[in-house]
């Protein structure tokens, strides 16, 4: 299974790429929802999104969350933010949020649980 990451703070993004691979899953990373897109449409493996939900660009993550599911009904999602500010009616049916802050092992357990086995 492969994931996309979507995190607009660098440092982030490269910890949890680098965990999300260490525990054999193939990663994709980019900092913004447009980026995110463009990389879906290629990449036709990609199965799970984790995204932020505040960050810059045109969408934020739950429009993206939304965008995405509309296109692919079959990608999962793991939200974070540091700031909730919605609810749980605002995401996608089946997606899971995670609080900031979280450890890059914890987002692991996620995506090895929501894809159904270990990586």
């Amino acid at each position: 299974m492969s994931v996309l990451i979507v995190e607009d703070e660098p440092l982030i993004r490269l910890v949890v790429f680098e965990a999300i691979e260490s525990a054999g899953f193939r990663a994709y990373a980019t900092a913004n929802a447009d980026a995110a897109i463009r990389i879906i449409e290629r990449q036709r493996d990609i199965r799970l999104v984790f995204t932020d939900i505040n960050m810059l660009g045109s969408m934020d993550g739950i429009r993206l969350a939304h965008c995405v599911r509309d296109r692919w009904p079959l990608v999962q999602f793991i939200l974070t933010s540091g700031r909730w500010e919605y609810g749980e009616a605002e995401l996608p049916r089946g997606s899971v949020f995670v609080g900031k802050p979280y450890s890059p092992e914890q987002i692991v357990r996620k995506i090895e649980k929501m894809s159904g086995a270990t990586a």
